[in-house]
């Protein structure tokens, strides 16, 4: 049976790898997705220049014999430490445009190895809302952190921030209170439909955040 050319594009696109029980699956290595199904569920594996994933959406509801081998998660952070700095100064963004919400993108170049911070293009914002366009990148260059502040509010996601994070492979990072000296910070990982929050916030961003502040202060 000949399969019509929008699916077979489809399935080209994102392909399902059936995981082999005697030997390792070999990653990927261009930009993409793809499903492995595994003896322990359906895994989805995601790659991109500065990231792979690998991770479970979904679990077999029957105990039937799957004949396939075993894949564990995996998480590698291919583009290296974010620079804190870059961190601090979204903060001092973020406590400009306060009461008003704002946002910019931490973009990395694979060849360089270069992190920078890019506004994005505000289209209208207020103290609980943001719209702004998704900034142009050169072709040799990744989104690896979105960031948008909440004002006087504290920091977190909501359902709005779902809707526009779903499609997105990304950190997200949120920061709140920023009227005060204490702006708190929430970080996730945007995974195609999967939200991983962090709260294990790494240090050296509170300390970019807390320098801000001070700057802000003196």
């Amino acid at each position: 049976m000949t399969m019509n050319p929008f699916d077979s594009t489809l399935q080209r696109s994102f392909p399902t790898i059936m995981v082999p029980t005697r030997e390792p699956v070999a990653g990927m290595t261009t930009a993409g997705e793809r499903l492995l199904v595994a003896s322990n569920g359906v895994f989805i594996e995601i790659f991109r220049p500065w990231i792979r994933l690998i991770r479970r959406i979904s679990s077999y509801a029957v105990s039937t014999a799957i004949p396939y081998g075993v894949v564990e998660e995996v998480s590698e952070l291919l583009c290296g430490r974010v620079p804190p700095e870059l961190i601090g100064a979204f903060a001092e963004q973020a406590r400009a445009a306060c009461p008003n919400e704002t946002g910019g993108w931490i973009v990395w170049n694979p060849g360089t190895k270069a992190f920078r911070l890019v506004p994005v293009v505000v289209l209208s914002h207020d103290s609980a809302s943001l719209r702004y366009d998704r900034p142009q990148l050169p072709d040799d260059e990744v989104l690896v952190v979105d960031c948008h502040s909440h004002g006087c509010f504290a920091a977190g996601f909501s359902t709005t921030d779902d809707q526009d994070d779903r499609f997105d492979v990304k950190f997200a990072v949120v920061l709140g209170r920023c009227h005060t000296r204490s702006m708190d910070v929430a970080l996730r990982l945007c995974a195609k439909g999967i939200f991983e929050r962090s709260h294990n916030i790494p240090v050296s961003w509170l300390d970019a955040v807390g320098e801000a502040n001070d700057v802000a202060a003196t």
